[in-house]
């Protein structure tokens, strides 16, 4: 096919993909340079489209931006929901939700870093966002649930706080990747080598069993 027969075919149009090229490239961005750093020029260059496409689609910086958080969470929250984690026993349930949020947070470090540059601007654009809040609902459901099942069942104690559950977990799996160059650098550890990762994985999941579990329980069930 010649240059000129090519060029006179019609462009695909497939504003869906160029939406989710854009939040791609978008997310690596924002979690690289922050909002104020970010720019729209680098952006288009990137997804080979133009400022005007992305104003289109997103309004602003601002929009896109929060655009980007949102997806964020909304990966990670329909992951979650294929761990079908309903038809395990609660202990089981919990462990698993704990290790896939470990192993998530290691393989998404742009997500936890975007969550960091929120944090810098206290949350402001997050709390713009229905979207975001009704996500993360969902996680705290996920956690009401295991601690209902569990505290019927005798496994978890019965003033555990769904809430407070999903800041352990967050909290822990959250600094391995916030913190691993100061940290690693500091006590000479290579906190993303496999191994290092697998120890520390097995380490976070173990202190959340034993927060949640009554006194005693976890001994007796060794």
């Amino acid at each position: 096919m010649t240059k000129r027969a090519r060029a006179a075919q019609p462009r695909t149009n497939n504003p869906e993909r160029t939406r989710r090229d854009i939040l791609e490239v978008a997310l690596r961005e924002f979690a690289t340079n922050g909002l104020s750093g970010a720019r729209i020029d680098e952006l288009a260059a990137q997804t080979r489209t133009s400022k005007r496409m992305i104003y289109y689609y997103f309004g602003s910086k601002e929009g896109l931006y929060l655009a980007v958080l949102e997806e964020a969470y909304r990966r990670i929250r329909e992951d979650e929901r294929t761990l079908d984690l309903q038809h395990l026993p609660p202990l089981d349930a919990l462990a698993a939700l704990v290790r896939f949020t470990f192993d998530y947070e290691n393989a998404n470090a742009d997500f936890i870093r975007v969550v960091m540059v929120e944090n810098i601007h206290h949350g402001r654009y997050i709390a713009a966002s229905e979207t975001i809040r009704q996500l993360n609902s969902t996680a705290i459901n996920v956690l009401r649930d295991i601690c209902e099942r569990g505290i019927a069942t005798g496994v978890v104690r019965g003033d555990v706080d769904p809430v407070d559950l999903h800041m352990s977990i967050s909290a822990l799996c959250f600094f391995n990747v916030s913190n691993r160059h100061t940290f690693g650098t500091i006590f000479g550890r290579d906190m993303a080598a496999p191994e290092e990762l697998a120890r520390r994985r097995e380490v976070v999941t173990e202190t959340i069993l034993r927060w949640v579990a009554p006194d005693g329980w976890l001994s007796d069930r060794r």
